[in-house]
């Protein structure tokens, strides 16, 4: 089995619905779970649905206007199937009857419920479009195969029901080959609470699969030919990471890259599953290949920027040192303000950090005052090398004094104004 994501972007109207048949035709004699994400800004539009819905508003006309949107998507790719469209028809319907309720739950399970309807209709569209093609799949309601915890908006699966699940819900074939369509970022509560997984979460849900099914492979498929070792609008002659290991793609993800989420790589990791980033507008670009192999890590430097920083310094004000005792009150106070530190250092009596400019970073910023001095610069940037040389370093900071400079063995890091 391999396993295969189509993001929103890729199923975005009936042209790239269709484009998903064309990519799946070179693969026509091996085993696939297709994961297919909601089509393009419709999660956005569901969004609005809940802040209607949670305000009294009436929602209907928003989802009329999607409703609208998905049929037409459907009668020009699948205009035979029947059961398709009635299962489309019974699904909005179903939101509808939704939104008509009083509010009874909690803000983020009413979003999980609304917001899950994206994926569905999207592979309703999907599914019947190529069994319509000659592409024999079965649909399958992901949330019959992810048991989640209760945290709405960023469930945790619980991985010891996934086989039993599967055994259970996953259908039976007449011949080979097997194809299924089934939903990203969507799973269930045992209770039938639907949850969603937070973010990436459909690149996680491909990675479930794959871990329950023991697949050969994962590939998602984007609309730029691989991963590259840096923004190609921030950087000129940016490279393609041709290859790479799990342990690397964490660490980028962790400094900010935009590469694979954490989460996705870590039941792969576990069973040794590779990962494909390859194109779905041009099948003959080369890709990247995420796997175990770390032979290729240190042959290209990575680049990471995140702009918008807040360096801040924190100082006791009575000036005594900045011990594991001051660390612990100031570390709480940043998890109670949800506040990530992308970078720290200290010194006797003052403790730094960079963090995302926000109006939460701010505030926190106050909280500390009570008992430290706070300064800070505004307007910062954050750049991460990863495998660096010198001469690389004298080209990127370009005459610029960094305020803060950190480094290891494979990493430099500037907070630079």
């Amino acid at each position: 089995m391999k396993v295969f994501k189509f993001g929103g972007a890729s199923v975005k109207d009936a042209a790239g619905v269709r484009n998903v048949a064309k990519v799946l035709s070179h693969f026509a004699q091996d085993d696939l779970l297709v994961v297919v994400s909601a089509m393009g800004k419709t999660t956005n539009a569901l969004e609005e649905v809940v802040k209607a819905y949670r305000e009294g508003r009436n929602a209907k006309p928003l989802i009329l206007a999607l409703q609208g949107m998905h049929a037409m998507a459907l009668a020009e790719v699948a205009p035979a199937d029947q059961a398709a469209a009635t299962a489309l028809a019974a699904s909005f319907d179903a939101l509808k009857h939704y939104v008509a309720q009083p509010v009874q739950h909690e803000e983020d399970r009413d979003y999980d419920h609304i917001v899950a309807f994206g994926e569905v209709w999207s592979t309703l569209i999907v599914s019947a479009y190529l069994n319509s093609a000659g592409f024999a799949n079965k649909w399958v309601d992901a949330r019959k195969i992810i048991t989640t915890d209760a945290r709405h908006r960023a469930a945790h699966v619980k991985w010891d029901l996934l086989q039993g699940n599967c055994a259970t819900h996953l259908p039976s074939f007449d011949a080979r080959p097997h194809r299924i369509v089934t939903q990203g970022f969507i799973g269930q509560t045992e209770d039938g609470s639907t949850t969603t997984l937070g973010r990436e979460g459909s690149d996680f849900s491909a990675a479930i699969f794959a871990y329950a099914l023991d697949a050969e492979s994962v590939t998602i498929w984007k609309d730029v030919p691989g991963m590259f070792n840096a923004d190609p609008r921030k950087f000129p002659d940016t490279k393609l990471l041709a290859q790479f290991s799990y342990k690397e793609a964490i660490e980028l993800s962790y400094f900010g890259a935009s590469v694979i989420h954490p989460r996705t790589l870590q039941p792969l990791q576990r069973k040794g599953i590779p990962l494909f980033v390859r194109s779905f507008i041009d099948l003959a670009a080369p890709g990247t290949t995420i796997s175990e192999a770390t032979d290729h890590d240190t042959l290209i430097p990575s680049f990471i920027v995140k702009p918008d920083q807040l360096l801040m310094s924190i100082t006791p004000r009575d000036l005594s040192f900045v011990v594991e005792e001051n660390l612990s009150g100031i570390f709480k106070l940043f998890a109670k303000r949800n506040v990530r530190i992308e970078l720290m250092q200290n010194s006797a009596v003052a403790f730094t950090v960079a963090v995302d400019d926000t109006p939460r970073a701010r505030q926190l910023a106050e909280d500390l005052r009570g008992e430290y001095e706070v300064r800070w610069n505004d307007g910062c940037e954050l750049l991460t090398v990863r495998h660096y040389d010198e001469a690389t370093l004298t080209r990127l900071l370009n005459g610029r004094e960094p305020l803060v400079e950190q480094r290891s063995r494979n990493t430099a890091r500037f907070v630079l104004k």
